[in-house]
């Protein structure tokens, strides 16, 4: 029993191949997911075969505890997975740069996972990592177009633990930081608040330049340059170099790094530069070199060292300034020159280099071309500094922190400060007596008065150590030094008040050894007696003269004045200490303490006791303090402040209102960011420190004093001051009040009740006020207040008085207030909802009852409904917590909550949405957040409470009017697959589907209990539930199979399919209705229907049954259930065309219906049955339609459905409309394609359905414009006849044409029109004897295989080819179609192992057309060859095509005897051309041909097409000769004469009479004699004709040709004995008597000659003639026309050919009428005879030059069929006959004697290329019998020599597959013999050879016809020769079948190229030995080459000189070979 499993994952740790049924390799290390799983096995997925599922077992897997996978680090692996395969459709379709973007994406998310998965990192820097990836697949995913992760940080969530609001608002913040993120990964969230403070990371990279062989001090600090400050911002960072180099001095560890700290956005402007200021420190005077110093050093103690300026650099930091505080800033390197100027500038060379003062410095070179001067790198932090040390701790490890010189932007309650900045500017100094100028050094110490110097308080750069004195640096004999150098103070505080500061000068000589000389000092005290500090900016100071450094002593000077105006000395003092006037010393100072002031104001209020007079002044001044200074002293100064407010009984004193003044500016100023953090401090200081427990009565009163007195105020700001800070009055008024209580026991708590409703009261009449622009912000304030200020009353008042104080304030304010005062009062009720309040179960009733009205009035008016949708999302965001928090028990309280906010909220949001769904609105998604966030905390208490509350007094009109627009709102919603989400919110919409769905549950019961009765039922209420749900299966978002294995999987754990739950609550409500289903029906088949095709098998299984219903339904009400049925249909092809259903939908639908209906046994059981199996019928051709319906290749395809279907609605069900939709969609079909005939056919079809007498209108699919019924078949037949004319098929058009004819003229009498289609017509008539039309080729196509749609499998089709398409062109066609199908290499039946295979496999072969013309049946005179030759290729239906087979033994040296033909007959369902290109076979027949027969009917055709070469020649003498001269020299000079000895040898003999072969074919074998002998006679009239045409130049051709001619009859003299016919003219020779025994034949009237009659006659007397009346003249032949299409059958007499005596002549014959006969003919003239001593044929002439080739301009179609019981050659006097006479006779044989080979001669077809040669030949001869059995070797011939031979060159192999071409080896594939165009039909179905001289004059019009085929094109060796199709001159006693006439015809074969390989064959007796193997391929051919005995006789016989000779065209010639050489001839004839 397997058990499913969730989310059980697991790893391989050993191999395991899958070696059982099911069974899922793997191997180790493969992760696979577990689905099911048993005892022993596990089913499941592994991640590398993700399509895969099968099972495995237990003991192969170890099972992952998920609880220990970083999730993180699973949602990484999940996303690789899923963006590998992406990211190879990337790589197919050439997107190469996401493709290269998206690897790097992965492969970093890769090393982020090996990182996470190392777990070797600390918590912040796993959180920083795991930012980090989230934050690229995040990138990934939008990228991509995948859907939204819904996360809070880095970890997704899971939606079953958060509500829909929630959900929605995670989503929002989700979606906000994916828009921030990039692929190499973000900060961890977007910035929600402007960061206001920033730090800078420092450090020195290098530094390059060395100063002499001194140590060098560089000093860095910021400088603000603007104009108007131009001041540093830092203190000053130090970073020592020694003598040797930068890189050799290390002092400590990161002693070149610092971090400036606290730049606030002010700071950080284009203005922001860091100053380098380098100092050298050595002598004063640099030594001369290094080494000099060097061995100074060495030799004498160390000289003073003194700091002296170098050089300065300046790096502007704008482009630092630029930054993007959401991504983490890069640490970038920068590099700046040192300048220097003299040292007077010094001071302000950095203003200099900002200022681009380029005359006043320059830069410092030194040795080294190379060096960059200063290189430091830089990294702008942000947020505060501890922040950026938890960030950046490897960049604070040992880092100096350098302060700014001054306060941050804002200031922590926890920074503690004490530092006073103070800068030597400089200085004014006497000579003194001297020449030079002095080298200043001044000392900085400070002391106490007592004169002790206060040791570690001074620091002269950031990375110093602290010191006791500091040292100036020194310029050069200056008496005016400016020094400009910083230094920072840290006084201990409680030292401060004591201690001052001290500046001494000293002078330093260039060359004394000792000290420098103190000569005069200055002082500074750091704190007045009144405890203000040093006030910043610049102080002058006295500078007093003094040597003595003992004297320097603290008391001596501290009374004496440090400068000017100093209130500290004393006035008549007297001192050892005397200063000069124009001596002084400027310093300048700034402090920068949180514990020391310098404001006397602050000093005086906080010493207010003291001096009470001047409070008044002291708090005036306390108003303009600096902000600053106010918050560092903030307790202070509160308890002095509120010690003035009040006096010890707790009123008023004078001073109360000003204080009161005071305190709301020191609130007001820590509302502001600069201060946010001071907040906890003040609550700290009114919770800890706070002890006024009386002063609440005067903040009441001064509160109530403001709020009345505000519209009278001239001055806002203190209103509005007042009344924002009233957050922190009644927290100290609270405060009071307990401390009061506490003291007292609480005392007086009426009174204080009474005076905050009294506050109150007066707060709503500010509010009531009319508002105006002064007084707004007042109230804003106000009410951005009221939240706190109601959270802070909670423990002073009860819940329902807060409750009223709420509603009351926020009621006071006017319906029509100004958009800012509705504004704040929602977020004054937002601040209620979300503060403490509402967390509480007795105040929450209560604010929740308030805030329900004012969203009720917003929402009905329908503004500011974003504020009303935040108010609601946090009210159901805590009813939510609430309720996870009581799952267990939930309270009465939060069910009344729930209640109410249903109550009031539900009904008013649905009616809002649903009035905005119509347009665009941003608030709308929320909104409906809302709603489903609210229908997610009801449950089903609620919903009866909320129904019962709709329906008051069972009114169920309210509760209808919720309902239906509650459902239109809901569909609105899931039609548009929750559009009002964004589209990869998937995680979303299904969460909302999942509470949609459960409420939809309780939205039925209230349909069931309320609408369903009869009097109450609600029919469009009904439907409406029931389109809702049919809108919520259908969903997009829930068709799970449109999403990859895992993401569906994982949908199915979290919220199953919800398609299943839903459609289990459709059927229940469906059979809840009952008796009133029927109102339903059949509007809810199109919504039922679509259930079940949604492709969940057990929601089809369950909800199929709905139709049994619908039909039990219908038929009890209606008799039947024609309703339903039509519908079904209707919608059902809709459907199905919407890519919905499937195979499987079909079988359920038949199988389930079926069994119900068979189960429940109704009355209407024989319908239903039949309903459900033609529906079935229509489920497969709609499905077979829609999978073909993209793509080009399917077009066919298309096709082929669309006709399945259209004759499905028109057969089946009759429906018109859907009939006519698909007709349509066929002829928009074959336009695409130009099937322009097959176009016109399908219109058509809609033709026929209109009629001419019909005005009422009808309309057509896609137009809505109606036509009368007789104009719509008119326009129909225009299109149609546009159509036909395009496609060629005149024919086809002309009834057309005289239907509209007669419609112009009998009816519409319009003639206009009528003379247009007459004109038409006479085009069309036109058209076809004047146009050029290729004949379309045909193809029998097996499809087998299980791998085909239906509409195909395992059938045959016979295919119309395109024009001039070929077979190769042809398969290559079906192979694009079918690209996944093997092509079949035999013709052989399938068998059943095809035929059930799951592949595809074609089978391709070439057809002939059988023609069954009836238009020509009541033909009365001749048919022109155009005209019948349409019939021929068109309007067919049977089709044919051979396969040779052997019977008996095998006669490996002639198989002529056992060579069977088994020919096959297809019939198909409808005549090509049709509606389609293509037809099913319907039936097929099998027969076989004998041997003698099949030789038979190779010897007819190439005596056929002999004979057309000469009508040709006869009819236009002109034309070219070379085609003539090559196809004769081919026949009569070939050297190939085994095919006619090989049937000798064969058929003419006793023992084959006597086998079982040979009986009962003994007519057969006297019609092949009979043909053999009449070839001669063809041949003799060829050459006449010949000698007469042939110019001088083809005379000895000629010559050479009769020669070979008369080795030819010798050769054949065993058949019977020739004699000459003379050819003199017989005009004046006495007639002879005419023979009345032993004719050989009865002769016909010539006056009823037919052109299908034949005649036969054999002389043996010269003497005997025919008269010239009893032929057709050459001039009347020229016009003869093909008469008939049948042929007469002779007597059995006539089968035996007796000699004839020169005394009887045989009469005329007199031949029948046949049924077609029209007219009687004369035959031509008949030449004048011989000396019938003249020799036969002279001796040959030299050949001519090679050079005579062919004329190529047109191909010769193919000879024909002949039907040998019927057909015959012309009649009597067609073609002249000569006896042979005695002498000839013996000259005959003389001739043969001498050769003691003799020569046999092969009968082969003509040339296929002659343009003339078209029409079978229609006489006949009879020839010697001839007995020599020695074989003629074949010459060898070159490559060009044979390209009209006739000859076939096709291999062995090629002739055994040719009725199974399937690829073209050239440009042409060899093609089915054609025997259309020498064939025609009779109406018996058989196939009669008309021979008529006149039918063949048309045939050279022709060219290049569809039916030639290129042999010199294949590379394949020549096969051997092939028998020549028979004549009919043997009647057969029984008339064979059509099928059994039949024989195998070669195409023409038409060349085109010069490089042809021809070869002529080699002798069946050369090469029997190879016949038996080649043979075996035989059987698959059809296209079998006749071209004359030689050729096709064997269809047989291989050449053994294909080892010699390869695949080139040129044979090794045999041993046997003539002499004579043939390759001297243009020899392009066939071979005879």
């Amino acid at each position: 029993m397997w058990i499913s499993s969730n989310n059980k994952y697991g790893v391989a740790i050993h191999n395991w191949n899958g070696d059982v049924r099911y069974g899922l390799p793997i191997d180790v290390g493969d992760s696979v997911e577990i689905l099911e799983e048993c005892k022993n096995w596990y089913r499941g997925t592994c991640a590398r075969k993700s399509r895969a599922v099968g099972i495995f077992p237990k003991t192969y897997i170890h099972i992952k505890d998920l609880s220990k996978i970083d999730p993180v680090v699973a949602e990484c692996t999940q996303v690789l997975r899923e963006w590998s395969e992406i990211w190879k459709k990337l790589f197919v379709d050439r997107e190469t740069y996401k493709f290269h973007t998206l690897r790097k994406v992965m492969l970093s998310i890769l090393e982020c996972r090996r990182e996470l998965l190392g777990a070797t990192l600390t918590q912040d820097q796993t959180l920083e990592l795991q930012t980090l990836v989230v934050s690229r697949i995040d990138w990934g995913n939008r990228k991509l177009g995948l859907d939204q992760v819904p996360r809070i940080g880095p970890l997704a969530i899971d939606p079953h633990n958060i509500g829909i609001v929630g959900l929605y608002n995670v989503h929002v913040t989700s979606a906000d930081n994916a828009k921030a993120s990039s692929s190499r990964g973000t900060l961890r969230r977007k910035v929600q608040r402007k960061i206001l403070t920033h730090h800078l990371y420092f450090c020195m990279r290098d530094f390059g330049h060395r100063i002499g062989g001194d140590d060098a001090e560089v000093y860095f600090f910021l400088y603000d340059a603007n104009p108007m400050r131009m001041r540093a911002l830092s203190e000053r960072f130090l970073v020592k170099i020694s003598k040797d180099g930068f890189s050799n001095y290390i002092e400590k560890l990161h002693s070149n790094c610092t971090v400036f700290t606290d730049l606030g956005a002010v700071d950080l402007n284009e203005d922001l530069h860091l100053v380098a200021v380098v100092m050298r420190v050595g002598k004063i005077i640099p030594s001369e070199t290094g080494k000099k110093v060097e061995k100074n050093n060495s030799l004498c103690c160390t000289s003073p060292t003194y700091r002296r300026p170098f050089g300065m650099g300046v790096l502007p930091l704008n482009d630092i300034t630029h930054y993007d505080s959401s991504v983490e800033a890069e640490e970038k390197e920068y590099n700046f020159k040192i300048y220097q100027c003299e040292e007077k500038d010094f001071h302000q060379l950095h203003e200099l280099i900002i200022k681009k003062s380029n005359g006043k410095f320059s830069p410092i070179t030194s040795g080294n071309q190379n060096t960059q001067g200063i290189v430091v790198s830089l990294k702008l932090l942000h947020g505060g500094l501890g922040q950026a040390r938890q960030e950046q701790p490897l960049l604070f490890q040992g880092t100096t922190i350098t302060r700014k010189m001054g306060f941050p932007d804002v200031i922590m309650p926890g920074d503690v400060r004490n530092d006073l900045f103070i800068t030597l500017e400089r200085g004014e100094f006497e000579r003194g007596g001297k020449n030079t100028a002095k080298n200043i050094l001044t000392t900085v110490v400070v002391l106490d008065t007592a004169g002790n110097i206060l040791t570690d308080c001074l620091w002269g750069a950031s990375s110093m150590d602290p010191q006791n004195y500091y040292k100036s640096m020194i310029l050069y004999h200056q008496n005016s030094p400016c020094w400009n150098e910083m230094l920072r103070l840290s006084v201990p505080i409680d030292k401060f008040s004591v201690a001052h500061v001290r500046f001494e000068f000293r002078h330093c000589s260039t060359r004394d050894k000792s000290d420098p000389k103190l000569f005069g000092f200055s002082f500074a005290r750091l704190m007045d007696a009144s405890g203000a500090t040093l006030t910043d900016g610049q102080h002058e100071l006295y500078v007093y003269k003094c040597e003595d450094p003992a004297k320097l002593h603290a008391g001596n000077y501290l009374k004496l004045p440090s400068k000017s105006k100093d209130p500290h000395a004393k006035v008549d003092c007297s001192s050892i200490f005397h200063r000069s006037s124009k001596e002084v010393f400027v310093m300048k100072s700034l402090l920068c303490s949180t514990k020391l002031t310098q404001n006397a104001d602050l000093l005086s209020l906080l010493q207010w006791r003291t001096n009470p007079e001047s409070i008044q002044d002291s708090l005036t001044g306390v108003l303009r303090l600096n902000d600053e200074e106010l918050v560092k002293f903030l307790q202070d100064v509160l308890d002095a402040l509120f010690a003035m407010f009040s006096n010890e009984e707790g009123n008023s004193t004078e001073h109360s209102g000003l204080v009161f003044h005071v305190l709301v500016s020191i609130f007001s100023v820590l509302q502001s960011n600069k201060f946010q953090h001071f907040r906890p401090v003040m609550n700290a200081y009114i919770e800890n420190h706070f002890a006024a427990a009386l002063v609440y009565k005067g903040l009441i009163t001064s509160v109530e004093h403001m709020a009345v007195f505000m519209t009278k105020a001239e001055h806002p700001d203190p209103f509005q001051k007042c009344f924002s800070s009233l957050e922190y009055i009644f927290k100290l008024l609270i405060q009071s009040r307990k401390l009061f209580a506490r003291a007292t026991g609480g005392q007086y708590e009426d009174s204080f009740r009474r005076d905050l409703h009294s506050l109150f009261t007066a707060l709503n009449g500010m509010l009531a006020v009319p508002s105006y622009d002064v007084i707004i912000p007042t109230q804003e304030a106000l009410l951005n207040s009221t939240g706190v200020v109601l959270e802070q009353l909670k423990d002073t008042l009860p819940a329902p008085e807060l409750g009223m104080l709420a509603r009351n304030m926020l009621d006071a304010i006017p319906r029509d207030a100004p958009v800012r005062l509705i504004q704040a009062k929602l977020n004054a009720v937002k601040d209620l909802v979300s503060g403490e309040l509402f967390h509480e179960d007795d105040s929450r009733t209560v604010v929740l009852s308030v805030a329900c009205k004012h969203l009720r009035m917003h929402l009905g008016r329908r503004d500011e409904l974003l504020l009303c949708a935040e108010i609601i999302s946090e009210i159901l965001n805590h009813l939510y917590d609430l309720q996870r928090q009581q799952r267990e028990k939930v309270t009465n309280t939060l069910q009344h909550d729930l209640d109410s906010l249903c109550k009031n909220i539900l009904g008013i949001l649905i009616k809002t949405i649903n009035i905005m769904m119509d347009g665009a609105n941003n608030v709308l998604p929320q909104l409906v957040a809302c709603l489903l966030g609210l229908l997610q905390l009801l449950d089903e208490t609620h919903y009866k409470h909320y129904w019962d509350e709709l329906s008051p007094n069972k009114d169920p009109r309210d509760l209808k009017e919720f309902l239906t627009k509650s459902l239109v709102v809901f569909e609105e919603l899931l039609s548009q697959d929750w559009l009002v989400f964004p589209t990869d919110w998937l995680v979303m919409k299904l969460a909302s589907n999942d509470v949609l769905r459960k409420a939809l549950e309780e939205f039925a019961k209230p349909l069931v209990y309320r609408f369903l009765g009869p009097q109450s039922f609600d029919s469009p209420l009904w439907w409406s539930y029931f389109s809702l749900a049919v809108t919520f299966l259908t969903q997009p978002s829930l068709q799970l199979e449109k999403y990859r294995e895992p993401k569906r999987r994982k949908i199915l754990n979290t919220h199953g399919d919800m398609r299943v739950l839903m459609g289990f609550q459709i059927l229940s409500m469906w059979s809840q209705l009952g008796e009133q289903k029927l109102h339903f029906i059949p509007s809810m088949v199109g919504p039922f229907l679509e259930v079940t095709l949604v492709p969940e098998q057990a929601l089809r299984k369950a909800t199929l049954t709905v139709f049994y219903d619908m039909m039990q339904c219908e038929q009890s009400a209606r008799g039947s259930f024609r309703l339903v049925e039509s519908e079904l249909i209707d919608k059902l092809d809709l459907l199905i065309s919407e890519n919905k259903g499937d195979d499987e939908y079909r079988e359920l639908f038949s199988t389930i219906l079926l069994e119900k209906v068979q189960t429940e046994n109704p009355g209407w059981k024989e319908s239903g049955i039949a309903f459900i199996g033609s529906v079935t019928r229509l489920l497969e051709r709609l499905l077979d339609y829609r999978s073909v319906m993209q793509g080009e290749e399917n077009r066919d395809k298309r096709m082929s459905c669309t006709v399945n279907l259209l004759n499905f609605y028109k057969n089946e069900i009759n429906r018109k409309e859907m009939y006519l939709r698909y007709i349509y969609k066929l002829h928009d079909l074959h336009l695409q394609a130009e099937n322009f005939t097959e176009a016109g056919y399908t219109l058509k079809l809609y033709a026929n359905m209109l009629n001419w007498d019909r005005e009422s209108l009808c309309y057509a699919p896609n137009d809505n414009t109606g036509q009368p019924e007789w104009q719509r078949k008119e326009r129909l037949y225009h299109e149609i006849l546009k159509y036909f004319d395009k496609g060629k098929c005149w024919e086809k058009g002309i009834p057309l044409c005289k239907e509209l004819a007669v419609l112009y003229e009998t009816r519409r009498f319009d003639y206009n029109k009528l003379s247009e289609i007459l004109i038409l017509e006479a085009k069309f008539f036109q058209n076809i004897l004047t146009q050029l039309r290729p004949e379309p080729e045909y193809f029998r196509v097996g499809f087998y295989g299980q791998g085909f749609p239906l509409f195909v499998r395992n059938k045959q089709f016979v295919y119309r080819g395109l024009e001039y398409e070929r077979i190769g062109a042809f398969t290559q066609r079906l192979q694009t179609e079918f690209p996944t199908a093997q092509i079949l290499t035999n013709n052989s039946p399938p068998d059943n192992s095809i035929l059930t295979a799951p592949e595809q496999y074609i089978q391709i072969s070439n057809v002939r057309p059988v023609g069954d013309a009836q238009a020509l049946k009541t033909a009365m005179v001749p048919v022109p060859e155009k005209i019948a030759r349409f019939y021929e290729v068109n309007d067919v239906t049977r089709f044919i095509y051979d396969r040779p087979i052997y019977k008996g033994p095998i006669d490996k040296d002639n198989e002529f005897k056992s060579l069977w033909i088994e020919r096959t007959k297809l019939e198909i369902s409808n005549p090509l051309p049709g509606i389609l290109r293509w037809f099913e076979v319907k039936q097929k027949t099998v027969h076989e041909i004998t041997p003698v027969e099949f030789a038979c009917e190779t010897m007819n055709n190439v005596g056929k097409e002999l004979w057309d070469l000469i009508v040709q020649y006869r009819s236009d003498p002109k034309r070219n000769i070379n085609p003539f001269s090559m196809r004769l020299q081919g026949i009569i000079d070939a050297n190939v004469m085994g095919g006619i000895s090989k049937y000798q040898e064969a058929f003419f003999s006793e023992q084959f009479l006597k086998s079982p072969q040979g009986h009962g074919q003994q007519a057969n074998v006297q019609k092949l004699k009979a043909l053999i002998l009449e070839q001669i006679q063809v041949l003799e009239q060829a050459l006449e004709l010949h000698g007469t045409l042939a110019p001088a130049g083809v005379q000895p051709l000629h010559n050479r040709l009769l020669e070979r001619f008369s080795q030819l009859k010798q050769s054949l003299s065993g058949l019977g004995r020739l004699k000459r016919q003379h050819s003199e003219s017989i005009v004046n020779t006495p007639l002879p008597p005419l023979p009345t025994e032993n004719r050989a034949m009865t002769l016909g009237n010539p006056n009823m000659y037919t052109g299908a009659s034949n005649y036969y006659g054999v002389y043996e007397q010269d003497d005997i003639y025919t008269r010239p009346g009893d032929t057709l003249r050459p001039v009347e032949a020229a016009n003869t026309l093909l008469i008939n299409n049948s042929y007469q059958t002779l007597s059995n007499e006539s089968m035996s050919i007796p000699e004839v005596t020169r005394d009887k002549v045989p009469p005329v014959p007199n031949r029948p009428r046949s049924q077609n006969f029209m007219a009687n003919l004369d035959g031509p003239e008949v030449p004048p005879k011989r000396n019938p001593n003249q020799p036969s044929s002279p001796s040959a002439p030299p050949l001519p030059p090679r050079g005579i080739t062919p004329d190529k301009r047109a191909s010769n179609p193919l000879a024909n069929i002949n039907d040998f019981s019927n057909s015959h050659y012309p009649t009597a006097g067609s073609i002249p006959r000569r006896p042979v006479s005695a002498h000839h006779q013996q000259q005959q044989q003389q001739q043969q004697q001498q050769h003691e080979h003799g020569q046999k001669y092969s009968v082969v077809d003509i040339s296929f290329d002659d343009p003339e040669a078209d029409q079978p030949p229609h006489t006949q001869t009879s020839v010697g019998e001839t007995s020599t059995h020695n074989a003629v070797a074949s010459c060898g011939y070159g490559p060009n020599d044979f390209r009209d031979s006739g000859i076939s060159t096709t291999s062995s192999h090629e002739l055994n597959n040719l009725n199974n071409l399937s690829e073209e080896s050239s440009s042409n594939s060899l093609s089915t013999v054609h025997h259309r165009d020498h064939c025609r039909m009779t109406s018996n179905g058989s196939l009669d050879s008309a021979y008529t001289i006149n039918a063949t004059l048309n045939i050279s019009q022709r060219e290049n016809s569809a039916n030639s085929f290129d042999i010199e094109d294949l590379p394949m060796p020549p096969p051997p020769p092939i028998p020549p199709k028979s004549l009919n001159i043997i009647a057969s006693t029984d008339s064979s079948s059509l099928d059994e006439q039949h024989s195998p015809l070669p195409k023409a074969n038409q060349i085109h190229s010069a490089t042809a390989h021809h070869s002529h064959t080699h002798l069946p007796n050369q090469s029997s030995n190879n016949l038996q193997q080649n043979l075996n391929h035989i059987s698959h051919s059809q296209n079998c080459p006749q071209n004359g005995i030689g050729a096709n006789g064997n269809y047989l016989a291989s050449k053994k000189s294909d080892a010699s000779g390869g695949n080139n065209a040129n044979a090794s010639a045999s041993p046997n070979a003539s002499a004579t050489n043939i390759n001297e001839i243009p020899n392009d004839g066939g071979t005879f």
